[in-house]
């Protein structure tokens, strides 16, 4: 297959970029992942938020803000549309009055993306959406790796006696056998808690934790270049909460934790994952109802074409 015969996303050039349809990047539409290399797919949901609710509107959100990117990594050098089929594949039609039949839609949708040997990048979103992808992308590939940027560990074990929230899916995730125990990577963590437990929780399952003061007034490529050492070839899932930013960076999300990452950090983590095997990425938590000015959304936009650019096939500037 040629580059001239790849989706490309619409140019200014060819129609401004208020106008045209609101896909991904302005990207073709297609109802599966037939043929493609990777795809952009939402899951508009926020049944299992539990403060401020609106992340059903996120992938929406996201995919008009995306009409400012452009196919080009001015910075990396990487051009995704030249080596990769993609397309936005529209949203998976939950059940907005069940979430526990809504993860079982889930999974089952993904399983047939992922059938199609298809990169799934995922709009969310609240971050229960990660559970049931991630027992989907196991299945396909066994247990993964996990870079899980946050301020949240969401590794409650119940939320108002629910095992399903978007406060337990890695426990979950955990409890399932989907992950790989000493490849597992949660950064930026932080904020008030109710007891040490926590976060020790997760590191006494092997997992790294590098809270958010461990972040602060530095670089963080040399976290990533180390974890991306110790993770090898090993299959590798990128789970993004838009709150892991510092609000004054991401206001628009459902529940805000100051002393944040800050979108060069973001950057760098995400941009550090070239030369990962990475198998399926998700940027969730984007409440339009608290983003006024769009900046968080648009913030959404740009890691996950970051992270398109990162696929596996995709050459970056040496």
């Amino acid at each position: 297959m040629t580059s001239d015969s790849l989706n490309q996303p619409l140019g200014a050039n060819d129609m401004p970029r208020f106008g045209g349809h609101v896909s991904m990047m302005r990207l073709p539409v297609q109802a599966d992942a037939s043929g493609l290399d990777a795809c952009f797919i939402g899951i508009p949901m926020d049944i299992g938020t539990s403060n401020r609710p609106g992340t059903r509107f996120g992938p929406r959100q996201i995919r008009a803000e995306s009409c400012m990117l452009r196919p080009y990594n001015m910075a990396t050098g990487a051009a995704p549309f030249e080596h990769l089929q993609v397309a936005d594949i529209g949203d998976v039609a939950i059940n907005t009055y069940d979430l526990k039949k809504s993860v079982d839609i889930v999974t089952e949708h993904y399983s047939e993306v992922l059938r199609h040997g298809c990169v799934p990048l995922t709009l969310g979103g609240d971050h229960t959406l990660t559970w049931p992808v991630l027992r989907a992308v196991a299945a396909r590939h066994g247990p993964v790796a996990l870079i899980h940027v946050d301020a949240h560990a969401d590794i409650n074990d119940a939320m108002f006696g629910e095992a399903v929230a978007h406060g337990t899916p890695f426990r979950r995730a955990w409890q399932d056998g989907l992950l790989q125990n000493d490849k597992v990577f949660q950064i930026g963590l932080r904020g008030t808690g109710y007891s040490r437990e926590d976060f020790d929780w997760s590191r006494g399952q092997g997992w790294t934790v590098v809270q958010a003061e461990e972040c602060w007034h530095k670089s963080l490529a040399p976290l990533i270049a180390d974890i991306r050492q110790r993770i090898g070839d090993t299959p590798v899932y990128l789970s993004f909460d838009i709150d892991a930013l510092d609000p004054a960076f991401a206001p628009g999300t459902g529940t805000v934790e100051i002393g944040g990452l800050t979108t060069v950090q973001a950057l760098e983590l995400v941009r550090g994952c070239a030369g990962l095997n990475l198998v399926g990425a998700d940027l969730v938590e984007v409440s339009p109802p608290y983003d006024t000015t769009g900046n968080t959304a648009l913030i959404g936009a740009n890691l996950l074409y970051e992270m398109l650019c990162v696929l596996p096939g995709v050459a970056q500037r040496k």
